[in-house]
């Protein structure tokens, strides 16, 4: 966990680490099964454990992070079952995101999105993952934001807390899926056309799914063979 938390200062210190740690799933800086340890966050976020360790209930709380016991905090494992009703739910409010994107969104905008996803595929040429991973997550908030929808970015938020550890782990997996459905989403809002970009963005969730998908399949193969 070196270098990924930053420092606090006295105001709100609970809000803000529950920020970053929050921030930290999202963006797939921590993965599926891995172990958060409070005193090391507390280190190095320059705080004590007591808003460190109340941040991390919050998010125990809320389903992303599982406490085998007090010493041994992880990122929780979704279920094929829940990564898929996730996934479904993503596909109907990221299309009505994308197809309200199309309607509102000014052409200054979309040129902005256009641009984040050559950042995201000069990311991919260079086999830069984490910035690629966090530029992926960028162009579908982007989308709510183009929509002028900030109630569904917050919705949004509460599932990609969940997902943004497994999108991680199996996006260098996903190779080319991952990003070329985001070319035909720019191009429907550059027509303004909602059909062509909802239908866009459900495909790219449901082809860039297929890698996750895949990845559970395996581990239930490994399971079985041991």
């Amino acid at each position: 966990m070196a270098d990924r938390f930053e420092s606090v200062n006295t105001e709100s210190k609970g809000d803000q680490i529950y920020a970053q740690l929050a921030q930290a799933l999202v963006k797939g800086q921590l993965l599926p099964g891995e172990r958060l340890k409070i005193r090391e966050l507390a280190a190095q976020m320059g705080t004590s454990v007591t808003p460190v360790r109340d941040a991390i209930l919050r998010l125990v709380q809320h389903g992303v992070l599982v406490m085998l016991s007090p010493r041994d905090i992880r990122v929780r494992r979704l279920t094929l079952d829940e990564y898929l009703e996730i996934r479904n739910i993503r596909v109907e409010l990221e299309g009505m995101a994308a197809s309200q994107a199309a309607v509102r969104a000014t052409p200054d905008e979309v040129q902005r999105l256009a641009e984040q996803v050559q950042l995201n595929e000069d990311a991919v040429r260079r086999g830069d993952i984490a910035q690629a991973i966090a530029l992926n997550q960028d162009f579908h908030f982007a989308l709510c934001q183009l929509a002028r929808m900030p109630l569904l970015s917050d919705i949004l938020y509460g599932l990609w807390l969940k997902m943004g550890p497994l999108i991680a782990q199996s996006y260098s997996e996903g190779g080319r899926s991952m990003i070329d459905h985001h070319y035909p989403v720019v191009e429907a809002l550059r027509r303004n056309d909602p059909h062509a970009a909802r239908v866009a963005i459900q495909t790219d969730l449901l082809s860039g799914g297929q890698s996750i998908y895949e990845r559970f399949g395996r581990v239930a193969e490994e399971i079985d063979t041991q």
